[in-house]
């Protein structure tokens, strides 16, 4: 049987040959032109491999450099976070882990604190770049990011909602990012983060952090919404593990407190 996968399938990404006795396995796997399991599996890093998927080209040293500080910062957002607490919900419960990861990506892809937020933002540095009168006139007046299967965000993207200032990972984030990269976007956004946020009326959210970031590495509005997502998976995968282990008596339910219970004034 010969090995049609070229004649099958379109990819400028990978390229296989088939092995001489067995067509249904690969003898050699190319990824943009480089030897996977002959060369990167001994010469590279994983977020180096991981860049050259998305485009195509090894990363130079200070790409890499920010590629871990996102990964690092992206890994575990916590138990605050709803696909973190999505992915407990399900873990609690006994769900296969399938189902715990997609609850995860369900809960974190939207654009309240998603992956389509991160998404949003990258496209407001693509257009205003780091023009801070155009940033004042995005603020002002949003631009209309509402598909027919997303809800209008009633924020200005990459900014804290429910914020009274800049929360301290956001700020140390952003200044170990403006130390990797001194002249990106990453280092304009820590210069003018004040007068963005008071354009705002809100503090700048790790959303905003994480969109400029991606911005200066080049990456497009898709890529970068698709790498948020897979990166904020380990927390929840861990965090799903440890609450089965736990089971849901010890599920950590949000308190909510009223400030108009109207129980109380029945009583």
């Amino acid at each position: 049987m010969s090995d049609h996968f070229g004649d099958v399938f379109n990819t400028r990404i990978w390229q296989e040959q088939a092995e001489p006795d067995n067509p249904f396995a690969a003898a050699l796997c190319r990824c943009h032109g480089y030897d996977v399991y002959g060369q990167l599996i001994v010469k590279a890093g994983y977020l180096e491999y991981l860049y050259l998927l998305l485009k195509g080209d090894r990363p130079d040293a200070a790409s890499a450099a920010v590629l871990n500080i996102l990964a690092v910062a992206l890994a575990n957002p916590g138990p605050r976070d709803p696909s973190v607490h999505a992915a407990m919900a399900a873990g609690a419960t006994g769900s296969p882990a399938a189902s715990v990861l997609m609850a995860a990506i369900s809960a974190g892809a939207g654009s309240a604190g998603g992956a389509r937020e991160v998404m949003l933002a990258l496209q407001t540095w693509t257009d205003c770049g780091t023009d801070l009168a155009a940033w004042k006139a995005r603020i002002a007046a949003p631009a209309e990011t509402r598909p027919l299967y997303w809800p209008q965000i009633e924020h200005v993207p990459g900014f804290d909602p429910h914020g009274v200032r800049c929360a301290t990972p956001v700020l140390q984030l952003l200044d170990a990012l403006r130390v990797a990269l001194p002249n990106g976007n990453t280092a304009w956004l820590a210069s003018n983060r004040v007068a963005l946020e008071q354009a705002a009326g809100i503090p700048l959210a790790q959303n905003g952090v994480i969109a400029a970031a991606f911005a200066d590495l080049g990456l497009t509005a898709d890529e970068a919404e698709m790498l948020t997502l897979l990166w904020r998976l380990p927390g929840a995968a861990v965090h799903a593990l440890e609450q089965k282990q736990r089971g849901y008596r010890q599920f950590p339910f949000f308190e909510l407190a009223l400030e108009n219970d109207p129980g109380e004034v029945q009583a």
